[in-house]
């Protein structure tokens, strides 16, 4: 399994919405600078999580990007199966069920059972709001 920058960048950019809030939209030009990402790359994420009602926009001169949620509300899982689909590192254990004629006999099937699980309960259990409490702890130091 491999995380694409699609999916990376849209942890960034959520976790750059959550630091920055400060009761006003942010503009995604600002979050590009900052990030050091392209704005029409983040255009086209922040249309994905648009739809899917991870933010919030605000048209006009005022305008720009907050959250919808609060960050403890969002996990790493919920913002990578969205950009980057499944997590799976082999499609017999996805979610959804894949049927597979070895399956019965097929001995790794254990060890993708067991990458998926794991995966899962790691980016599962982690938060936004983990992510921006670690980022204010490094940014301490």
């Amino acid at each position: 399994m491999r995380v694409s920058t699609k999916g990376r960048y849209a942890l960034r950019l959520l976790i750059d919405l959550a630091v920055h809030y400060e009761g006003e939209p942010i503009r995604l030009k600002d979050v590009a600078e900052r990030q050091g990402i392209s704005d029409k790359y983040l255009e086209q994420i922040i249309s994905i999580l648009n739809k899917a009602g991870y933010v919030k926009s605000v048209r006009g001169a005022q305008g720009g990007y907050s959250l919808k949620k609060r960050p403890e509300d969002y996990t790493v899982g919920m913002i990578l199966r969205l950009t980057e689909g499944s997590l799976a590192p082999v499609a017999c254990v996805e979610d959804e069920e894949i049927a597979c004629e070895r399956m019965q006999d097929c001995v790794t099937v254990k060890i993708w059972k067991r990458m998926n699980d794991a995966i899962n309960d790691v980016i599962d259990n982690i938060t936004l709001q983990d992510l921006v409490d670690w980022q204010n702890s490094n940014n301490d130091k």
